[in-house]
């Protein structure tokens, strides 16, 4: 690979129905601090998104560009919508089954 190509960022599955980048981990109810926390450590776990408030953690994109929403209950490639306004990512299978078991 050369120098200059950029690597996409990976997604791990430490357990069962739980996915991680290297900055949050989630489950079926969204961003979880106490996954982060077991997964990525102490520090991650301290990260400021989970002091905020008005953050809604049922709706988030990993690091490698992977959105998933927990009340549509599915994983997609991007998080954009199409001119339709209806999200426009090819849904990921994998990371769907990874993260609802479906």
């Amino acid at each position: 690979m050369p120098a200059h190509a950029k690597q996409r960022a990976t997604i791990q599955s430490p357990a069962s129905g739980v996915l991680c980048d290297r900055y949050v981990c989630a489950n079926e109810k969204g961003i979880s601090r106490e996954l982060t926390k077991k997964y990525l450590g102490k520090k991650a776990g301290a990260n400021k998104l989970f002091t905020t408030s008005d953050v809604d953690l049922t709706e988030f994109t990993f690091a490698n560009g992977i959105f998933c929403d927990t009340k549509e209950r599915l994983c997609r490639e991007d998080r954009y919508y199409g001119a339709n306004g209806q999200r426009s990512g090819a849904v990921s299978k994998k990371y769907t089954k990874a993260l609802f078991g479906e």
